[in-house]
């Protein structure tokens, strides 16, 4: 999917006016489907990561597409602002210095592989978003971890971990599933 650059500002906005709404009201900002291009009104997956001076200070997302582009955005960036459980509510003084990336899914396909070793061959760093799941245990990782994870085997024992599974577990149960994003930022 690419959106042009007035979407992508459009988008932008919407977080940031969902967050400025929450804010004020304690609620997302509801939106009128009906204000949006049919580009905005597809359903999609996504996931809104805030960060201040280039550290994480939320990140909420949908790996499913459930609702319409521009509602997942809204709805995301409240999250993210205000229901991360690792950080505090966003408080009003942080808004300005608050930058706000959209990252935009595409569907989830499985990796097939035989073993870890296998899995490790076929990922793609930078590009693969990858979910992990094992039981009921289950973790994602959007392509922009790689940036701080760049070696692959790290990546996945990192993901293991957020998934509640020892860094060094494995086992023929465990699936992988790969995505891709678009980033607007």
């Amino acid at each position: 999917m690419s959106l042009n650059n007035e979407h992508q500002k459009q988008l932008l906005a919407l977080a940031k006016s969902s967050i400025a709404h929450g804010l004020q009201t304690g609620r997302p900002l509801k939106i009128h489907l009906a204000d949006f291009p049919p580009e905005l009104l597809e359903t999609r997956a996504t996931f809104v990561t805030l960060q201040q001076h280039k550290q994480l200070r939320g990140c909420i997302g949908m790996l499913q597409a459930v609702r319409p582009l521009a509602e997942d955005i809204a709805e995301n960036a409240f999250s993210a602002a205000f229901k991360d459980p690792r950080f505090p509510p966003l408080q009003a003084d942080e808004l300005d210095d608050l930058e706000i990336h959209l990252s935009i899914l595409t569907p989830a396909e499985p990796i097939a592989f035989t073993s870890e070793q296998d899995l490790l061959d076929k990922l793609q760093p930078g590009i693969d978003g990858l979910i992990l799941e094992e039981g009921h245990r289950r973790g994602t990782f959007l392509p922009a971890v790689w940036e701080s994870l760049p070696e692959p085997r790290q990546f996945l024992k990192n993901l293991k971990q957020k998934a509640g599974l020892p860094a060094n577990y494995w086992s023929d149960k465990v699936k992988v599933y790969r995505y891709r994003a678009d980033v607007i930022d």
